[in-house]
């Protein structure tokens, strides 16, 4: 009789420097498909991303060349109260 294999979700997550990428690194070079988050908002914030304009109504100075400086997103949001 043959075992059934499901797949299953696996979520890594933790602090910079915990070894997220290493081990996702592992799973990718072991033939398991990785979802890389990370990446995808990199995509989504750069230069044209589909972020930008949608980012840009709310936090215009946080806009540079038509991409999201993440450092200056950070600095409109982080401690701040909803505009």
């Amino acid at each position: 009789m043959a075992v059934e294999h499901k797949p299953f979700l696996l979520g890594l997550t933790g602090s910079i420097g915990m070894g997220k990428s290493t081990v996702s690194s592992m799973f990718h070079e072991d033939g398991i498909p990785v979802f890389d988050a990370d990446q995808v908002v990199h995509q989504l914030y750069s230069q044209g991303g589909r972020a930008v304009p949608l980012i840009s109504e709310r936090f215009p100075e946080a806009i540079f060349e038509n991409a999201v400086n993440r450092q200056q997103l950070s600095k409109c949001v982080v401690g701040n109260k909803v505009r």
